[in-house]
């Protein structure tokens, strides 16, 4: 049987598929299930993707607000994608592309395009087959190379906006084999008054879920306790699956301890022997334990981070939470972000920063909290706190110096005060020739030289160091030589683009155009964020119990 060009179906691939529905409410955690899975299938020797599914209409999640749907990951193509994603990269060592995402608005604009071009030779466009056909075909396209692919339906069972999806999962079911197929689905297990976990949000979840067509074969009980035997039986007796079939995934401390967990209760061997590929696995004693080894580390001391930002939600700054840790790991310390109010760096927040031991300004965009992070940047600046800013936060530290050390009185950026009398954050000449705004935009992976003995290059050990992007503003090549001619320095570029700021006689004051968090992982962590650790380290003698790669 050759293969479907609508549905991407070649039946000589023999790929494996693990479908994850969530139930009963959002946000229990069915990325991190599915990634701490992904995690313990590539450490036996698996080739691990994932693709998240978003069933909002928004074609990318790049125009939406993080207060609703936490930060905008950047991929290394220039998508913009749904936070999860970043997860299934730190958890699986892996850069996925845009690809890796679907969304409702991506798969019926794709659909109606080739109605408008004719394609469907004056058929009846529908749901079924036309917008079912093309969520089979995304979904095979980026499981190519893969031995597995692990696949999040976002939402929860019963919306309504999911249905499409969860109707072209049980036609891809029954359109490959059996045992290259396994619906995993997590579901709420809370407790009662007297402490006893009720399993009835499970039983209607599932029944739900098999209304449309779709028997799980894999339960997993989120709750904040392991679950009881009793409560694995009842979930198993009333959902229909076997009582072996049915995992806990308790609270824990940090996400990273998730695999730990999942793998104590046998979620991965069971995955393994459903899918028929146990025998295909590394032994046990030979499987990558790397993983296990950096997250249990013991934590010589803490210190204390200040992120200053306008968003009072971690999802907002995900990536940034995640490279802090990461940093931690690397060194062996514990570090405690507090999060720092732009809106309100006057009043009750001004204690949280002369507290910290550091300070990182994230990305953004708009004029809201910029005032805080000026000041925020000026305080790290003049009383040698170690910074880092990020993006919007390396622009701030431009102004910043512009105003106070340059003596470019009103400087700011152009995109915050089109009216500043020094736009020292503006678009490039050739930006303003282009007629769409969005092509202004500059996303993705890009390369920045780095010049030799500066603190950036010291950071990167390197000439040259690849990251991704997510801005439209840049410095304005008319102030670079006013700005250079005392202590700052801008240590890289790319072309007429200044993508790397420093300042000289400061423990660590470094700021960056681009995004670093998006590629910190929790065994490779990003420079600058290692960087600002060290001087952290130095700064309050707290001692490092570095790691051995």
């Amino acid at each position: 049987m050759p293969k479907d060009a609508d549905t991407g179906y070649d039946p000589d691939l023999g790929r494996k598929f693990i479908f994850v529905t969530g139930g009963v409410m959002s946000g229990l955690g069915k990325g991190i299930t599915a990634a701490s899975t992904g995690r313990l299938l590539s450490n036996a020797g698996f080739d691990v993707t994932a693709v998240k599914i978003d069933p909002y209409l928004n074609v990318d999640a790049g125009t939406m607000n993080p207060y609703q749907h936490g930060e905008v990951y950047v991929l290394k193509d220039g998508g913009e994608v749904d936070l999860d994603l970043g997860n299934y990269e730190r958890f699986l060592g892996v850069d996925m592309t845009s690809d890796h995402n679907v969304t409702t608005g991506k798969t019926y604009k794709h659909v109606i395009e080739k109605e408008r071009a004719g394609d469907y030779l004056g058929k009846t466009v529908q749901v079924i087959p036309h917008i079912t056909d093309d969520i089979k075909r995304r979904i095979r396209e980026a499981a190519e190379g893969s031995d597995v692919c692990l696949v999040e339906i976002g939402g929860t069972v019963g919306d309504i906006e999911g249905m499409p999806y969860l109707e072209a999962l049980r036609q891809f079911a029954h359109e490959e084999d059996d045992d290259d197929i396994l619906f995993a689905h997590v579901t709420l297990v809370p407790y009662s008054k007297n402490g006893e976990q009720k399993t009835k949000p499970t039983q209607h979840s599932v029944k739900e879920l098999r209304s449309i067509g779709l028997q799980p074969d894999v339960l997993v009980g989120r709750c904040s306790d392991k679950l009881d035997p009793e409560t694995k039986r009842k979930i198993a007796l009333f959902c229909d699956v076997p009582t072996e079939a049915v995992f806990s995934n308790p609270d824990v401390a940090d996400i990273y301890h998730v695999p730990l967990m999942v793998e104590e209760e046998g979620l991965d061997e069971y995955v393994m022997e459903y899918l028929d590929v146990a025998d295909e696995a590394l032994p046990r004693g030979e499987r990558d334990s790397r993983w296990r080894e950096l997250v249990t580390r013991e934590r010589s001391g803490e210190v204390d981070v200040a992120l200053v930002g306008k968003y009072d939600l971690e999802d907002a700054y995900m990536s940034v939470h995640e490279s802090l840790k990461h940093a931690g790991i690397e060194h062996g310390v514990e570090v405690n972000v507090h999060w720092v109010d732009a809106d309100e760096m006057h009043d009750q927040h001004a204690d949280r920063l002369r507290d910290a031991d550091g300070v990182v300004v994230p990305g953004g965009f708009g004029s809201r909290g910029t005032a805080g992070k000026i000041e925020a940047i000026r305080y790290a600046r003049e009383n040698d706190v170690p910074f880092l800013g990020l993006c919007l936060g390396f622009q701030m530290a431009v102004v910043e110096y512009a105003r106070n050390v340059a003596g470019l009185d009103g400087a700011h950026s152009a995109e915050i005060d089109p009216e500043t009398p020094h736009p020292v954050i503006d678009l490039l000449p050739e930006q303003y020739d282009m007629d769409d705004m969005g092509g202004t935009m500059r996303l993705g992976t890009h390369s920045t030289d780095i010049e030799s003995g500066t603190l950036a290059h010291r950071v990167y050990g390197a000439d040259a160091c690849e990251e991704r992007h997510r801005h439209r503003y840049e410095v304005n090549p008319e102030y670079i030589e006013q700005l250079e001619s005392g202590s700052l320095t801008f240590s890289g570029k790319a072309g007429n683009r200044m993508e790397i700021v420093e300042v000289d006689d400061h423990p660590y004051f470094l700021g960056t155009q681009f995004h670093p968090e998006f590629r910190s992982r929790p065994d490779r962590a990003s420079p600058p964020f290692v960087g600002l650790l060290d001087a952290v380290l130095d700064r309050t003698g707290v001692e490092s119990r570095e790691v051995s790669h």
